[in-house]
């Protein structure tokens, strides 16, 4: 799955970069004119306006990248992730949910903390857990199947 995920970062990473220069270029003429660059009168509103719909596209566009080509697949972003190529793959461990944690400079998924722990609860996968994660789909299955005797 990481060749996808990569894939789908670079694709990310590359709309971000044309997304922060429209938003410099915007920066510039409100640096200019402020407000009054919003008025259909000002000479730079056409450009001010195109600039918008288009950073509005490449917001959509990354959006829909992160939606489709992640989310739906159950991978998450941390908070910060997006910035800084973390991604959560959600797990079992044991019986509870944890997630698997890969950072885009890392050659494989080395790691995995706790669904409270974060990044910096991260510890790298020991063989023995890497023989239990993902014995189980549904820990909320497993705990109601411990009451039946």
């Amino acid at each position: 799955m990481l060749p996808e995920v990569r894939t789908a970062l670079d694709q990310i990473q590359s709309l971000r970069e044309v997304a922060r220069s429209k938003m410099d270029q915007l920066a510039v003429l409100d640096a200019l004119w402020g407000d009054l660059v919003s008025q259909s009168a000002n000479p730079d509103h056409e450009e001010y306006t195109q600039h918008r719909h288009s950073l509005a596209e490449y917001r959509r566009a990354i959006e829909e990248v992160i939606q489709q080509r992640l989310v739906e697949r159950g991978i998450r972003f941390p908070v910060g992730g997006l910035e800084h190529g973390l991604i959560d793959f959600p797990t079992t461990l044991d019986g509870r949910w944890v997630y698997l944690c890969w950072q885009s400079d890392e050659p494989k998924v080395a790691y995995w903390h706790e669904v409270s722990g974060g990044y910096a609860g991260r510890r790298a996968i020991t063989a023995q857990e890497m023989q239990r994660l993902g014995r189980l789909d549904d820990p909320a299955r497993h705990e109601d199947s411990a009451l039946d005797f």
